[in-house]
């Protein structure tokens, strides 16, 4: 099996990181202390072909596969994982939504908007009541004449603010539980459509996190997104992509916090030396380059998986997202150990790391809810005679 990037994988790679640090690094304590969503750097991102990097050209997307694209996301998160978490987001989810199970007329008309990054898209799943239990959905749509009628509200919605469009699941026939929800396009500015309280968060500040409101929506029947009561399955297999991303986003924050916890250590001295010469901090440092690279590679795997065009690759996504989550907070918190009091502070990084981390272990799908679906899968396979 041969690792080693393309030559066009590189460039990709470079260009990602080349942005980050010229464009995203030098404002990163500002929009966290503000959570700021930066506008304008998505309009660039856009340009580069970051905010459509599955979308194929016709759709004037760059069309690159899976690999390209946690290349992206994994140097955006290296310096901010808030950035990282919006770009892989808009990209997997809305977008990757309308992507794969949109019809032509939505996807001519959604698609360049968002890999253009003219317009910023958002996801709504989760609710008060349905977070793990996307079942428990409450929000429903009615059909009514030409329209759909939707009620309810949706909570930590990924650029419910910023966001011009959302693909929304809501529930067509509530007596069904899972094979009663839809999915629908809702665009803002449609009646009965509106913005909620905004999150005040622990981390990934910089990246919106706000409710949807749905007082009698009103939405076009050819908004709906495939067939009626097809949304959670859909939902699913969005999120087995999402999954990906989400594995490439903790393995660019564990990867920023290892660099900054790396060159703190070569140069801050105790009793007359680098602290990097201390067998204890090297020992911190080895095992934290290991798991990096551990994830790394996991995720790789099933980008590599999702490339090939094989039909599942939920264990594989649920393994990366699992390991590479829990790797982000662990190294996490050994950089700000690393630092010590410095990294308790606002003046060094590492801080911004362990507080963004966290959410790796959380957003689609809890680690919890990884271990299930591959506890799950393995269990079949050993019941059916697959090792």
């Amino acid at each position: 099996m041969d690792f080693k990037l393309s030559d066009e994988q590189e460039m990709v790679r470079r260009a990602a990181a080349d942005f980050a640090e010229k464009e995203i690094e030098a404002h990163v304590r500002e929009w966290d202390e503000k959570a700021h969503f930066p506008r304008d750097l998505f309009a660039k991102a856009g340009e580069l072909g970051f905010l459509g990097v599955l979308v194929p050209e016709k759709y004037g997307g760059a069309g690159m596969g899976y690999v390209e694209y946690v290349l992206i996301i994994e140097e955006i998160a290296r310096v901010c994982p808030a950035i990282g978490l919006s770009v892989a987001a808009h990209n997997s989810l809305c977008t990757g939504h309308i992507l794969s199970f949109g019809s032509e007329q939505q996807k001519s008309r959604y698609l360049p908007k968002l890999a253009s990054g003219e317009w910023i898209g958002a996801w709504a799943l989760t609710e008060a009541t349905a977070g793990s239990d996307a079942g428990g959905t409450r929000t429903t749509a009615v059909r009514d004449g030409d329209d759909w009628v939707l009620n309810g509200s949706k909570t930590f919605i990924t650029h419910a603010e910023v966001g011009q469009v959302a693909v929304v699941l809501a529930s067509t026939d509530p007596s069904k539980k899972h094979h009663g929800i839809s999915a629908f396009i809702v665009e803002k500015g449609s009646p009965g459509f509106s913005v909620g309280k905004h999150e005040d968060k622990l981390g990934m500040r910089a990246s919106d996190t706000s409710e949807l409101l749905f007082d009698e929506c009103r939405v076009p029947a050819e908004n709906l997104v495939g067939k009626v009561g097809t949304g959670f399955k859909q939902a699913m297999s969005v999120l087995d992509g999402g999954r990906i991303s989400i594995a490439a986003l903790g393995v660019g924050t564990a990867a920023g916090a290892h660099r900054h916890a790396l060159a703190y250590a070569r140069e801050r001295e105790q009793f007359g030396k680098a602290i990097a010469s201390f067998q204890a901090i090297q020992f911190i440092l080895a095992d934290m380059a290991t798991e990096v690279e551990a994830a790394r590679l996991l995720t790789m795997r099933a980008a590599s998986l999702k490339d090939r065009g094989d039909a599942q690759v939920t264990v594989e996504s649920a393994m990366a997202k699992l390991f590479a989550s829990e790797v982000a907070v662990r190294v996490s918190n050994d950089a700000v150990q690393v630092l010590g009091g410095y990294g308790y502070v606002k003046d060094y990084p590492v801080e911004k790391f362990y507080r963004d981390a966290k959410l790796c272990t959380i957003g689609e799908g809890t680690s919890e809810i990884q271990r299930l679906v591959i506890a799950r899968e393995i269990l079949e396979r050993a019941a059916g005679g697959r090792k």
